[in-house]
């Protein structure tokens, strides 16, 4: 089988795993193949975009990389309408595969009534952040919870855990940016945490929603990585410096319009920057924007 072939075979098994049914009973946990080694297999890493779609900045070694919202792969299942910012399920991008330890950037409408069914992940970071409505969380560890617009949701799969996740509202659909991250370590006990956001937001500003420090502001996981939200009115400014170096970031614009270094951003755009200090923002609309400082190889 050649190299291809064997991503795409890959990337459409694990995608499986997250819009079908699920692949074991209640009382095992134990995966087929593990949701790690699904992915970790894939391409290695050290994966950077290719030369071409590369942007650098003048005097300056930053690079970036640029990627519209309508590039995107979509997949709608009737009950899950969903955007891939890369590689997943039936969406194949041998380019699109991730940006360092981010995997999975999932911005997914969930219908009336309908949810995800029980399923199986290991080792892998999970971090859901509604953006409208309010979604069930079941887990194997006993953890019941509703997470509405304003929190964060974090999971941290470990040595193994199945959840569902389940929107109860019979008339209002629910809006969710899923996404996944490779962890520093594996085979950590698995554990489950929700924060409101809501209480540290500041205008205008960078604040932090998530961190490697269970001391720190926001929820925590097992990565040197750094979550960033930001509300800006139209024409402010801020600067955020990288907290780990070696680290990049991955933008996401969740709502409205501006850009980074230059680098114009519209709704649902995503923008990777790595080999630079810091970046700036400037909102050029009333926007809304994820900043994730990540790790650019799998330590």
């Amino acid at each position: 089988m050649d190299r291809k072939t064997f991503i795409k075979r890959s990337a459409l098994g694990l995608g499986a795993l997250a819009t079908g049914p699920s692949v074991l009973k209640a009382s095992n946990v134990r995966l087929k193949k593990s949701t790690y080694d699904q992915l970790a297999e894939q391409v290695g890493f050290n994966h950077l975009p290719i030369a071409s779609d590369i942007k650098t900045i003048p005097g300056s070694t930053m690079k970036m990389i640029h990627h519209p919202a309508d590039t995107r792969g979509h997949a709608d299942h009737g009950w899950l309408d969903s955007h891939h910012s890369f590689s997943f399920a039936n969406y194949y991008n041998p380019e699109r595969m991730h940006f360092g330890v981010l995997r999975v950037l999932n911005d997914d409408i969930v219908a009336p009534g309908r949810g995800f069914g029980t399923h199986p992940h290991d080792n892998m970071e999970i971090i859901s952040i509604p953006l409208s409505g309010d979604l069930e969380h079941k887990d194997s560890m006993g953890n019941v919870a509703v997470i509405r617009e304003g929190d964060i949701q974090v999971m941290s799969a470990g040595t193994g855990v199945y959840h569902s996740e389940y929107n109860r509202n019979p008339d209002q659909e629910v809006r969710f940016l899923q996404i996944w991250l490779f962890p520093r370590e594996k085979q950590v006990t698995p554990r489950y945490d929700q924060l409101p956001i809501r209480n540290v937001a500041q205008p205008n500003s960078f604040y932090q929603v998530l961190s490697p420090s269970m001391d720190d502001q926001g929820v925590w996981i097992h990565q040197d990585a750094w979550f960033h939200m930001g509300e800006f009115q139209a024409g402010r400014s801020a600067t955020y410096p990288i907290r780990r170096k070696g680290n990049g970031v991955y933008a996401f614009m969740i709502e409205g319009s501006g850009e980074i270094s230059g680098q114009p951003l519209q709704r649902r755009d995503g923008l990777g920057v790595w080999d630079t200090d810091e970046l700036t923002f400037t909102a050029t609309t009333n926007s809304r924007i994820l900043l994730m400082d990540i790790p650019m190889v799998l330590s």
